[in-house]
């Protein structure tokens, strides 16, 4: 019976389980090496250095070989076989910078992934206040991030010059943002809860499923084993900003004993002034109040890893009038308000096999329960999301370790019941796939990866979803990457395009709406140098196709008073061009500079023309400096972006006409100081008080068939002022 028992718990339990290894890293003075990146060649797997010089890294089936990092070093690759333990001295790359203090980089391109890898470290979010997942790409130029209406609070990201709903956005390799959670989900995951992000532009890997169609976003939150060599550590962060928002949040990580660590995320959040800036009477901001909190536990031996954790979220918010949410509300007075309520079990397991560290067998599992509710002006909306997710994977090699292939299946269960007006969609999604993935690297030289998987669905048939990713190394310090994928997206029309019901424009939607399918196809050349006194400089530059076969197309030109949702009939593309060069001025300054641009286009109205709300160039600068002893960091952000199409006006004096809005700038900033165990933060965004002019059509009369506030394409709030401090607090094993 109790060998029944193992083998099940074996089976089912299992995932990604490894051997951790620990190591220092040094200069040639031996002085610890701070910030130094540290990944498994070919993965994307890492970690950096403390304060000490010192990492600890889980062993991986991926790779054997070790890649070190540093700005300002030689980068250096171990070969890691049975050892735990790695103590290594990095050269400097010129002997005339010994006596500069080095730091490695923010934000970098991973070098040895054939992905188009943006690796953001939990450095770079202290450059701003990223109070939630949505904020922390203000100082990144991949992505952008607006408010898509006057009157909701949601947000939305664009990358590769479309909607975050291509964008496959998950949490440790766990799907997130997925059906419901589109409308809000990017303030779901607080910003002090970011350990780092991996941004992948273009098609990801097959691994992660076929949803992936301009990029893939994962994000790790900070793990139990942040405390491994004390008995806990504490990280507190609060945030206060002029309008009257405020947040608390704390991570508290702890040993239950040698073998268990455990850890508890909790967030608290609210805005409850009655903020009128253009006294339009609709508050620019939404009251809102937000409760969160994960709480996980991780045991781990020679051979074995299990993780379970469970997720639990409240979050309120309300918009409209002003008058509409006070003690006594007119009854002619517009409101919003969308309740949600989430819940989330999760579990990791896994087993290695010591004596070859490229095997291995896992699952991971999670159950996901998501209900929201609200309503937009007249128009009542109920929503429940139930959705069950396994995925069971393999890992091996092929004779020796240039060839590794990764092979499973992963399945899925989606169950949708939404209520809107008088109309009731339920839909259950049954999904069940399987995928592998080979590997060839000549290690400094070429990687190729290759993956397919076939997916059953159980109203769409087969979906095949080819994906390939080449990295060619042209010369030290100049690498070539290509990509070519397909994409598959099920769209839900109403939680995701929940800012567009924001007016009152007629909606019609086809009875038969069909799955979106895309391919996207990409290049991109990345090369480093240095210059002057050891001066590290990186360039990026990168083209990325996306070509749709169908999609969900929201058609706002059609006619001036009313909405459509419709399947694509005729031509839908993007085209996106961005170049990027991130250098160090002196010691202690970074700067990186930005190019994008977008030719996105869409059949509307019958032709093809340019979609609304993009914009075709934006410009992006950062500066960042941070002295030697004192602790003082400065932070500046200027972003720019060129004129945007806007779609037919709701507003009959203007439904003739071709509408554009005018170029823009922003500029946030922020000043840091820094003590042993406390850092005190004060900033502002757009600093420069750029405000789009009445963004809400007919603000004065909302029951007007011309009330419209979805023609937003600027600011539509001031200055914002805010200070914050954050606090760790640990406690050494005795």
């Amino acid at each position: 019976m109790k060998r029944t028992i193992f083998i099940l718990y074996y089976f089912v339990g299992v995932i990604l389980q490894a051997q951790h290894l620990q190591g220092i890293v040094q200069d040639t003075q031996k002085k610890p090496i701070v910030g130094a990146n540290i990944f498994w060649l070919g993965t994307q797997k890492g970690t950096t250095t403390n304060e000490k010089g010192e990492f600890r890294l889980e062993k991986t089936s991926e790779s054997r070989h070790l890649v070190f990092n540093a700005v300002g070093f030689v980068n250096d690759t171990l070969l890691i076989d049975s050892q735990n333990f790695v103590n290594i001295t990095l050269k400097e790359e010129n002997s005339q910078i010994q006596a500069v203090e080095v730091k490695a980089a923010s934000s970098f391109v991973d070098t040895e992934s054939p992905l188009l890898n943006q690796i953001i470290t939990r450095k770079e979010f202290t450059k701003a206040a990223c109070c939630n997942l949505s904020e922390i790409f203000e100082t990144n130029a991949s992505v952008d991030v607006s408010y898509p209406d006057a009157v909701t609070g949601t947000k939305q990201i664009r990358m590769l010059g479309l909607e975050g709903t291509y964008v496959l956005i998950n949490t440790e390799n766990l799907p997130f943002m997925r059906g419901l959670a589109r409308t809000y989900g990017l303030n779901f995951i607080p910003g002090a809860w970011i350990q780092s992000v991996d941004l992948i532009k273009g098609t990801g890997s097959v691994l992660n499923g076929y949803e992936s169609m301009t990029g893939q976003i994962n994000v790790e939150l900070f793990k139990p084993d942040l405390c491994e060599e004390t008995s806990w550590i504490t990280l507190l962060n609060a945030y206060l900003n002029h309008f009257g928002r405020a947040e608390g949040n704390a991570i508290l990580t702890y040993k239950i004993s040698e073998k268990w660590q455990s850890s508890l995320l909790a967030h608290a959040s609210t805005l409850q002034n009655h903020i009128d800036t253009n006294q339009d009477s609709f508050l620019d901001l939404p009251l809102y109040t937000q409760y969160n909190i994960v709480k996980r536990f991780k045991r781990q031996t020679e051979r074995w890893r299990n993780e379970i954790g469970i997720k639990m979220l409240y979050d309120d918010r309300r918009g409209g009038q002003s008058q509409f949410w006070s003690k006594n509300p007119l009854p002619t007075a517009y409101g919003t308000q969308t309740t949600a309520q989430r819940g989330e079990i999760f579990a990791k397991n896994a087993i290695l096999y010591p004596q070859k560290p490229y095997q291995s067998i896992g699952l991971i599992s999670s159950a996901i329960w998501h209900k929201q509710e609200g309503f937009v002006g007249q128009n009542l909306y109920n929503g429940t999301q139930k959705t069950i997710y396994n995925q069971l994977i393999y890992n091996n090699i092929l004779g020796n370790t240039q060839h590794s292939y990764k092979t499973g299946i992963t399945h899925t269960i989606d169950d949708f019941q939404e209520q809107f007006r008088d109309s009731i969609f339920t839909r259950r999604e049954h999904i069940v796939g399987i995928f592998a993935e080979y590997t060839y690297t000549l290690p400094q030289k070429i990687t190729l990866v290759a993956g397919s998987r076939l997916d059953r669905h159980n109203m769409f048939g087969w979906i095949y979803t080819p994906r390939l990713h080449f990295k060619y190394d042209l010369a030290k310090n100049t690498i070539l990457r290509l990509s070519a994928g397909r994409g598959f997206h099920v769209p839900n029309p109403i939680a995701e395009n929940w800012n567009f019901l924001v007016n009152n424009r007629k909606i019609f939607a086809e009875p038969n709406l069909q799955p979106e399918i895309s391919w996207n196809y990409g290049i991109s050349l990345q090369k480093s140098w240095q210059w002057g006194m050891g001066r590290k400089v990186e360039w990026t530059t990168d083209f990325f196709r996306t070509q749709f076969q169908n999609q969900l197309v929201v058609d706002m030109d059609r006619n001036a008073t009313e909405l459509y949702f419709v399947n694509l009939q005729g031509q839908s593309f993007a085209n996106s061009f961005q170049t990027e060069l991130t250098m160090k001025v002196l010691a202690g300054l970074e700067t990186k500079v930005a190019y994008k641009y977008y030719d996105v286009q869409n059949t509307l109205a019958g032709r093809l023309q340019a979609s609304p709300y993009i914009s075709r160039h934006r410009f992006f600068i950062n500066a960042s400096y941070e002295t030697r002893r004192s602790g003082l960091q400065f932070d500046a952000t200027l972003k720019w972006q060129g004129r945007q199409r806007l779609p037919i006006s709701h507003n009959p004096l203007e439904a003739s006409q071709t509408q554009y809005s005018p170029a823009f700038g922003l500029l946030n900033a922020q000043i840091s100081k820094k003590w042993n165990t406390w850092e005190w933060y004060v900033g502002g965004e757009n600093l420069l008080g750029f405000v789009q002019k009445n963004p809400i059509i007919s603000a004065d009369n909302p029951q007007s068939p011309h009330f419209d506030a979805t023609m937003v394409w600027g600011p539509i709030f001031g200055r914002m002022i805010y200070t914050g401090v954050r606090i760790k607090m640990e406690r050494k094993k005795e």
